[in-house]
């Protein structure tokens, strides 16, 4: 078994105009840092379009036929005050949505042992019926979705580690006792949502704030007195990551302080963690990240990570 890497060529022409953070150079410099010598043993699957009745299952029908007629013939428009679509938008969310569910097929099958899935828009804003901060569809909870219907599994956890709060996921999650969501992420901060009273329909929904500033001491902290034992204490089958690589000191959206080495440390905590409760079986997706030298440097280390698990 190994690590699969999931992308896709479409995810590239969702084009969200000239200056914005979430831009396709953001995919390009993960695709190229992943062509190196290295990873020349990572196996590699292009991310198929996922069914659009799946997506409605997770998400409000009428929103996701809105989304879709909102795709424009050209040009580039406006769905909220800072997410955008072009002519390339939806064939690029679907593939988001289908490159999440074939990772989930190959680790739950056992053809893999992890997989990372590079793709864009990222998920974790995209609510029930509403798309918000560069987010369309919510790729991790259509990943659960999927694995749940296919795979004859209960409980899928989401770990979310991007220095904003997954308010989707949550949105998602909360009123199934059967989906867990744990978020670490800068407190306070966009999108406002991620208070640690915030705790779902059976304790379900973890989060933890950290200050700005905080860094290396603090997540580690974090991560030993809460974040692994709440994930611990939930049993999962399958643990999804939404591997955000905003919290990283040089990042321009946030005032988190994390070094390269705390995104090594944190996907070997994961790992040792999915080794532990769900047979080792984690699929790793794209979230933010938006320093474009301090992202490709991160997503290399992540998936050198996994790829030694």
């Amino acid at each position: 078994m190994a690590t699969l890497f999931v992308t896709h060529h479409d995810c590239i022409n969702h084009d969200t105009g000239p200056g914005h953070p979430e831009s396709a150079d953001r995919l390009r410099v993960v695709q190229r840092v992943l062509e190196g010598e290295e990873f020349m043993f990572l196996h590699r699957e292009e991310a198929p379009k996922a069914d659009i009745n799946l997506i409605k299952s997770v998400h409000d029908p009428a929103y996701v036929d809105k989304v879709m007629a909102a795709i424009p013939k050209d040009g580039i428009v406006s769905l909220d005050g800072d997410t955008y679509v072009s002519p390339g938008s939806g064939n690029a969310a679907l593939r988001g949505a289908g490159g999440a569910c074939v990772a989930v097929d190959a680790v739950m099958s056992g053809h893999e042992h992890n997989a990372f899935v590079g793709v864009r828009p990222p998920g974790h804003h995209a609510e029930y019926d509403r798309a918000m901060g560069f987010c369309l569809f919510n790729n991790a909870a259509v990943a659960a979705r999927h694995a749940r219907d296919h795979h004859g599994i209960k409980r899928v956890a989401v770990m979310d580690f991007d220095v904003h709060h997954g308010n989707g996921t949550q949105d998602l999650f909360y009123n199934d006792p059967d989906l867990f969501y744990c978020s670490l992420h800068q407190w306070p901060l966009y999108p406002g949502t991620g208070a640690e009273s915030e705790r779902g329909c059976a304790n379900n929904i973890l989060n933890v704030g950290l200050e700005a500033g905080a860094g290396t001491a603090e997540m580690q902290h974090a991560f030993r007195e809460t974040v692994l034992p709440g994930l611990a204490a939930f049993k999962p089958e399958l643990l999804i990551v939404s591997a955000g690589f905003d919290a990283h000191k040089n990042d321009p959206l946030a005032g988190l302080c994390f070094c390269d080495d705390d995104f090594v440390w944190m996907t070997q905590q994961l790992m040792a963690l999915a080794d532990e409760q769900c047979q080792g079986r984690l699929v790793s997706l794209l979230e933010g990240g938006y320093d474009l030298p301090s992202l490709a440097r991160c997503v290399l280390l992540h998936v050198r990570t996994l790829m030694m698990g």
